[in-house]
């Protein structure tokens, strides 16, 4: 699958140029949310607080803009040769996504945008080998990330942490399966996220909005398939890499659902949100799923040495582990509205 991306030993000879990609990404990224946080253009969108938000005072939104000038910049110039239906995939998230911000964009219309980008990179990577079933299946899954992630996207650290932690565990296993080129594109993501957090963390001065979060999840996904393709990790690795978000933003749309709410209108059920206003606030329950989703992506890593026995056993551990732990807040959170309510 060499085809995918210049990642294989015979492309590495121009892997010491792209080593710098990272830190491209991390300095483009660092400057350009520097500079919306100071200037005018920064507030072309503002995210007011409402109801059902977990901050205090009108917040810029604009953030995404710096976290994907990075990345862009960083893959251009270090030449990583990418599918171009990503390109272009990633080019109308990234439009639908800032006019979303801007101007507000209705969630049908949203919705089809993502299922339609998915189905672009889906029917490119897999249509020939896998069929029109897979192609549909894969594509529901990338729109659900690009969703989930800005769903997640709702308390100072967590999105950007996440995509910092994510994207690093995604390139230390290509390195791992010797794909050097392949892991600098995704260190290249992890850096722009760290540089935005500069910014991001508790209290935040900048959010990254739609702009931002929608095609990070998008990417999340797209670069989880592409590692299965090139026979870097298994399907279960990119999974079990971002399951604090996949496991909090699905578990709580089939709570919703059940509960029949209107699941498209914003809210603060998911469990960080709960996390918060149980008092952990921002910064401690953003420390606490960085630790979640370190313990993962360790695990993720370390289970790519086991064979497939032991890998399935690990993976209903893990799910054990997950179905305590949304047990446990959804009790604690129970009697935390019982006191409240009395």
């Amino acid at each position: 699958m060499g085809r995918l991306l210049h990642a294989h030993p015979q492309n590495n000879s121009a892997v010491p140029h792209a080593a710098w990609a990272p830190l491209t990404a991390f300095t483009t990224s660092l400057i350009v949310v520097w500079w919306l946080v100071r200037s005018r253009l920064g507030a072309i969108a503002l995210d007011h607080p409402n109801r059902r938000s977990l901050h205090a005072t009108p917040t810029p939104r604009s953030g995404g803009l710096g976290i994907h000038a990075g990345i862009v910049l960083a893959w251009l110039t270090a030449g990583f040769n990418l599918p171009l239906m990503l390109w272009f995939a990633f080019a109308l998230l990234f439009a639908v996504s800032l006019l979303d911000d801007v101007h507000g964009v209705p969630v049908a219309a949203r919705f089809v945008t993502y299922l339609a980008a998915a189905c672009l990179v889906t029917a490119n990577l897999l249509f020939a080998d896998f069929g029109t079933i897979a192609v549909l299946i894969a594509a529901l899954a990338l729109a659900w990330m690009a969703n989930l992630y800005n769903f997640m996207d709702g308390a100072d650290g967590l999105a950007g942490g996440m995509a910092m932690l994510g994207f690093s565990f995604y390139g230390i296993a290509a390195s791992a399966a010797g794909m050097n080129a392949f892991a600098l594109a995704n260190f290249s993501m992890a850096a722009a996220a760290a540089a935005f957090l500069v910014f991001n963390f508790h209290p935040a001065r900048i959010f990254m909005g739609d702009v931002g979060a929608v095609p990070l999840g998008f990417l999340a996904g797209t670069f989880g398939l592409l590692g299965w393709l090139q026979h870097d990790w298994p399907w279960w690795f990119p999974p079990l890499v971002f399951s604090p978000f996949i496991v909090d933003a699905s578990v709580t749309l089939a709570r919703r659902l059940l509960h029949r709410e209107r699941v498209w209108r914003a809210h603060r059920d998911h469990y960080y949100q709960r996390l918060v206003q149980l008092g952990w606030g921002h910064r401690r329950t953003a420390a606490a799923e960085y630790a979640l989703m370190t313990a993962c992506g360790g695990v993720a890593l370390l289970m790519l040495k086991l064979p497939p026995a032991a890998q399935w056993s690990v993976l209903g551990m893990m799910a054990a582990i997950y179905l305590l732990l949304l047990t446990l807040i959804g009790r604690i959170w129970q009697k935390f509205r019982t006191g409240t309510a009395a």
